[in-house]
């Protein structure tokens, strides 16, 4: 299966206008496409179907659990596909089975370690102003965050762990391929910043998740990245971000949107 991944296009302000690729079987949207959602429109009547992981800026100044279905019906309406702690198997056109497994995977702040941990809320303390969003009619801090990471967390371990035997002996999927907006590692890291405790709200130390899938997307950190993570008698885990982020700053250079991922 040919992807076509895009994320952290912030059509909100960015002057970008995004255009199918040929042979691509599907579009993958991992988050920060549009604060104000109306850019989803354009993806309506897109000529492969799309997977929609909302990012930290779909719910900018929102309450996230009111924001959450309101979202979801925006997607349905456009005929997208929403996966927030869901997952989801399409037949690509090789026969193979791909699982998708969605989830924002908002951060646990725990990239560095536990003792770390209180360091990093700290420092999500200017985003999470700068984001403006409420959870049960309370500020969405830090702690509320984590609470939203965890979730996240649990729901991601318990989907991967499945097999993918199926109870009358067939394949469920033969391939696993993981959509997150947050990135899985502090491999993938923003090189401008490096290791910092603002990196803990980009990244999550999801290592120990990664040898369960074969391919793990994600956006957040306004960088690309394309690295394998070696896993026994297997074949490695490819991780691919492809982020275009914010002209002004210059971080689309080396962007490439006609770039085709293969499963």
């Amino acid at each position: 299966m040919k992807l076509q991944l895009l994320s952290d296009l912030h059509l909100e302000t960015e002057d970008f206008e995004p255009a199918p690729l040929a042979g691509a079987e599907l579009l993958v949207l991992a988050g920060d496409i549009d604060a104000t959602w109306a850019a989803y429109a354009r993806f309506a009547g897109w000529p492969v179907p799309v997977l929609v992981v909302p990012g930290n800026h779909e719910f900018d100044g929102r309450e996230l659990t009111r924001a959450l279905p309101a979202f979801r019906a925006m997607c349905a309406r456009h005929g997208l596909t929403l996966l927030h702690r869901e997952s989801l198997v399409i037949t690509a056109a090789d026969g193979q089975r791909v699982r998708f497994v969605g989830t924002p995977r908002w951060s646990d702040f725990d990239l560095f370690g536990a003792d770390q941990r209180e360091r990093a809320m700290r420092a999500a303390r200017y985003f999470l102003r700068l984001m403006g969003g409420t959870r049960g009619g309370r500020p969405l801090d830090a702690a509320a965050l984590r609470e939203e990471g965890l979730i996240c967390r649990a729901w991601l371990e318990t989907e991967l762990a499945r097999t993918a035997r199926a109870p009358d002996g067939g394949t469920r999927w033969d391939i696993t391929v993981v959509v997150t907006h947050f990135g899985p590692s502090l491999a993938s890291a923003d090189p401008r910043y490096g290791a910092q405790p603002g990196t803990a709200s980009f990244c999550n130390a999801d290592d120990d998740l990664l040898p369960r899938a074969d391919l793990w997307l994600h956006g957040h950190l306004h960088c690309r990245h394309d690295y394998l993570v070696p896993r026994a008698r297997r074949r490695p885990t490819r991780v691919v971000s492809q982020a275009r982020g914010m002209a002004d700053k210059g971080e689309p250079d080396g962007f490439d949107a006609a770039r085709l991922i293969e499963v």
